[in-house]
């Protein structure tokens, strides 16, 4: 269900119209000259961050949050690039004045991750040891690498503790691992539509979508901007899969039945049902604004995740060490990262003793739920942040007292 107009999704909480966006933003660039070891025993010598930050950081430096971007997201998370944009950032319906993420109350600060392709180093960028783009010999990044440079970017940001750190899908598993690697340095973690690990049909969707994009003959092995090509059929492919598993059964009837899009059927293989014009538009789209190395590499870290892999496969021990509390949300038709995985990672918070808030919200959304403005999602959310708002202030007073 999207806004005409906008593109965005509908606002579903009548109330939403009342606040405002964050207006112009521009992003910003961080550059890093300090090694960064990697997972895969490679290492990143130079790299840079491009993001963008929303409200103000207070003067004890405790209302910062820090939003971690799923598979095709990136640091345009509010607001607007001029005043020509029609199209506000990835997740505007949550962040700005008055809406969850309050920016006249907190600091929020929004990145594009180590292989992206927005702007932050990754398969687009020049190699310096080759002078070309590093194409498919970019680092596989793995999300505990993110996280290691996210902790870069917030000392830079002079931020010791972030108020929370929040992210939906692949962004919620960014949120679990700072609260494991990084326990003193978070007090809330929100992991929306998310999963302690993919499940063996996730990592089969995945590689499917790899598939697409490897086969398609404009891949040139990784090197098809040496060839001023770029492999758009399997982006296209790779998208459409992708796009169906976001979506719900009840939602894509709702949106589109079998309506067909001429009103008689062509007999014929190109387009007849509206579903089928509508993936299509969604991976044109995708192809021209999205990198195939940089999907690879997405996919690969999402297959990769399994914190618990390092405590024997035990969820509960391995996030024994998180000191933060969490807030997680499932979504009641997301069946890509259905309600029981969620239900996985409160089970063994629970177990490990920890304060844990569970929320699952019953939309038609499937897992794209998460981007939409749902009246207790977002209830549940600002109710967090405000907990941890309350106790940080608490602390200060103490401090200062002390």
């Amino acid at each position: 269900m999207t806004d005409q107009n906008t593109g965005q999704p509908a606002d579903l909480d009548p109330d939403h119209g009342k606040v405002r966006s964050v207006g112009i933003v521009e992003p910003q660039v961080m550059t890093f000259d300090e090694p960064l070891p990697l997972r895969s025993g490679r290492t990143l010598d130079h790299y840079e961050l491009v993001y963008e930050t929303y409200g103000e950081l207070n003067e004890s430096a405790s209302n910062a949050i820090l939003i971690c971007h799923a598979l095709s997201g990136h640091h345009h998370a509010a607001g607007y690039h001029s005043e020509q944009d029609s199209k506000p950032g990835w997740w505007d319906a949550c962040i700005g004045p008055g809406k969850a993420i309050d920016t006249e109350r907190y600091f929020v600060v929004s990145l594009n991750n180590l292989g992206g392709c927005h702007g932050s180093t990754g398969p687009q960028s020049i190699n310096p040891d080759t002078g070309k783009q590093w194409g498919p010999d970019f680092p596989v990044m793995a999300v505990r690498d993110w996280v290691k440079s996210q902790a870069r970017l917030a000392d830079r940001l002079g931020i010791e503790c972030w108020l929370a750190v929040v992210g939906g899908s692949l962004g919620g598993m960014q949120a679990l691992r700072w609260s494991i690697d990084y326990p003193d340095r978070l007090r809330g973690a929100a992991a929306i539509a998310s999963a302690p690990k993919l499940t063996a049909q996730n990592i089969a969707f995945n590689e499917v979508a790899r598939q697409a994009i490897i086969n398609d003959p404009s891949f040139h092995h990784g090197h098809y901007a040496e060839h001023g090509d770029y492999p758009k059929q399997g982006l296209m492919l790779a998208r459409m899969l992708g796009h169906i598993t976001y979506l719900s059964d009840a939602g894509m009837r709702e949106k589109f039945g079998r309506d067909l899009k001429t009103g008689t059927l062509s007999f014929d293989y190109d387009v007849d049902f509206q579903v089928e014009s509508y993936l299509r538009h969604q991976g044109e789209n995708f192809s021209s604004t999205f990198d195939a190395n940089t999907y690879l590499l997405m996919t690969k870290a999402l297959d990769y995740f399994d914190p618990a892999a390092d405590h024997d496969h035990d969820l509960a021990r391995c996030l024994a060490q998180a000191k933060a509390r969490f807030l997680v949300v499932a979504f009641s038709t997301d069946w890509r990262f259905a309600p029981e995985r969620s239900e996985e990672i409160v089970n063994a918070l629970i177990h490990a003793g920890k304060d844990v808030s569970y929320l699952e919200i019953d939309a038609p959304q499937g897992h794209d739920a998460f981007l939409f403005p749902i009246k207790p999602y977002v209830r549940a959310l600002s109710g967090f942040l405000a907990r941890l708002t309350e106790e940080a202030e608490q602390a200060s007073e103490v401090t200062h007292a002390g």
